[in-house]
């Protein structure tokens, strides 16, 4: 049986999540579920829809990304998120990975990394569901 890695994107940008949803169709196996665009409908499109992966930008109107990513990770098992951001500096990458971000990437250099990374998890996780 084939699983489905299912994807929410959190970007307050419509150019980045329009982007990304374009990526993400190219993708064997993996689903877009939903987006947002603010932390506040991040925190309700994660509760409602228990995505499988998060791909998370770090500058948001409402609850910042950092703040969404701790609320998230907070509760314990949560969504893979992948933080993808263009402020790539070394201490937000730090404190990302210390709050319990699985991947950080840098929206101007690493962008297609966000694919792999999904590939990645859908090929060794078998969709994680």
């Amino acid at each position: 049986m084939k699983t489905t890695l299912n994807v929410v994107i959190a970007d307050d940008s419509p150019l980045v999540r329009e982007r990304l949803a374009m990526l993400l169709s190219e993708l064997d196996g993996i689903e877009l579920v939903g987006q947002a665009g603010t932390g506040d409908e991040t925190l309700q499109a994660v509760e409602r829809l228990k995505p499988d992966v998060l791909i998370l930008d770090l500058h948001m109107p409402g609850n910042n990304g950092m703040e969404v990513l701790e609320a998230i990770k907070r509760g314990g098992a949560g969504p893979v998120v992948i933080v993808l951001t263009a402020f790539p500096y070394p201490q937000y990458r730090e404190r990302c990975l210390k709050a319990g971000a699985e991947y950080f990437f840098d929206k101007a250099s690493e962008f297609e990394e966000v694919s792999e990374a999904l590939q990645q998890l859908r090929d060794t996780r078998g969709g994680l569901r």
